[in-house]
């Protein structure tokens, strides 16, 4: 979208610096990402980062205005963690960059959580491209990697002894954003612990530290409670339902709470409109409707183009909203001369003791197919998976 780094990267992209790039995070903690890395971040207008920003900042306040009790509806009641906490820790918004009737590059809400993402990664990929397209320093973002990582540290670590807080995944090391908790280890101080290693006794959680078994004060969690009902044989010392005298980074209430499930609620020129599936109206084309799941990751149980015949097959309707398709815009040139498409996560974090999150960094995922996931592209193609924006400065 800004033609002049756009033709500047590209005239400078090789094989060989994309690999480099890769390389950095091996020679950082010892693993390249599992996912797959565009080739090329993106380069985005100071207009088009005022209408995310001010779109963010709108939905950001519809939200605050919701009763805690209009928001636990959303929480199934075999999945309601005691303790919930007054807000998120965690906060991200994903708007696909679409073109409206009028021919504008507009952004259109896709989906938002109040789950972690790629936090560390993302940082260290704008990096690791500034470091090997050294013109894009002057697009580097104000905040220091010193600053950026000291608000991380403060939101998840807090008062607390890093070795007393752990980030929480069920088996790490087979996690596909495995990348993330090793450089969140790195610069935190903080290990990946697997759920099946974690003990219990009373009300407290231990792990097993350098040979120590050490008290868990804090977790930093990355598990989907959802998701454990469906990994067979799975054996565990807690329950996420019982009293713990622990701390969690951020709830796992609230995975539930901020998902697709308030859609429905939200109004804004960059809201799709979207129906719970119960809810949704005779004279709306069916056609004009993507039907989602709404809890659910990386575009699982999404269906383009339901017929009738799809929803009339749903049990639990409950579970289901149609949100409004919206038009992906293929803007980001390749050497091929192929156009990529693309949408962008706002990353936020929420401190305990402050009125509104703050923006930390930018997530983007690139495809040349209907549905931004690389396992949608063509194995040959370029210019997809996830990458990272430059904005321009004024």
């Amino acid at each position: 979208m800004i033609p002049k780094y756009r033709e500047q990267f590209n005239s400078e992209f090789s094989q060989e610096k994309y690999s480099e790039v890769l390389q950095s995070f091996e020679d950082s903690v010892g693993t390249k990402p599992l996912f797959r890395v565009s080739e090329s971040p993106i380069f985005l207008t100071e207009e088009f980062r005022e209408k995310l920003h001010d779109a963010c900042e709108n939905i950001i306040t519809q939200i605050k205005e919701m009763s805690p009790e209009e928001l636990s509806k959303a929480i199934p009641e075999h999945c309601n963690v005691p303790n919930d906490t007054k807000q998120p820790h965690f906060f991200t918004i994903d708007f696909g960059i679409c073109q409206n009737e009028k021919g504008e590059i507009v952004p259109q809400l896709i989906e938002l959580q109040a789950f972690p993402t790629l936090y560390c990664f993302q940082k260290e990929l704008h990096n690791s491209l500034i470091q090997e397209y050294p013109f894009l320093e002057e697009l580097k973002p104000q905040m220091s990697d010193e600053v950026y990582y000291e608000e991380l540290k403060k939101l998840i670590v807090g008062d607390e002894n890093p070795e007393n807080v752990i980030l929480l995944e069920i088996y790490p090391d087979q996690q596909k954003t495995n990348i993330d908790f090793y450089l969140t280890e790195k610069r935190l101080g903080i290990k990946p612990v697997c759920l099946t290693k974690v003990k219990k006794e009373g009300n407290k959680l231990y792990y097993e530290n350098n040979g120590k078994l050490t008290e868990i004060k804090r977790i930093y969690n990355r598990v989907i409670f959802d998701e454990l009902d469906h990994i067979p044989d799975l054996k565990t010392d807690f329950d996420f339902r019982d009293e713990l005298d622990v701390k969690w980074i951020t709830h796992p209430n609230w995975f539930f709470k901020i998902s697709k499930y308030i859609l429905p609620k939200l109004h804004h020129e960059f809201v799709p409109k979207s129906y719970f599936l119960n809810d949704f109206p005779q004279h709306e084309n069916l056609a004009n409707f993507v039907l989602k799941p709404l809890f659910s990751f990386a575009g699982s149980g999404v269906n383009l183009n339901p017929t009738q015949e799809d929803l009339a097959k749903i049990e639990d309707r409950d579970n289901y909203i149609l949100q409004r398709k919206v038009i992906y815009a293929p803007l980001f040139k390749d050497p091929n001369n192929e156009f990529s498409k693309a949408e962008i996560r706002l990353l936020y974090i929420w401190h305990e003791d402050e009125d509104r999150p703050k923006l930390m960094e930018h997530l983007v995922r690139m495809t040349k197919a209907a549905m931004v996931n690389v396992d949608f592209n063509k194995k040959d193609a370029i210019w997809i998976g996830g990458s990272t924006a430059f904005f321009e400065k004024v």
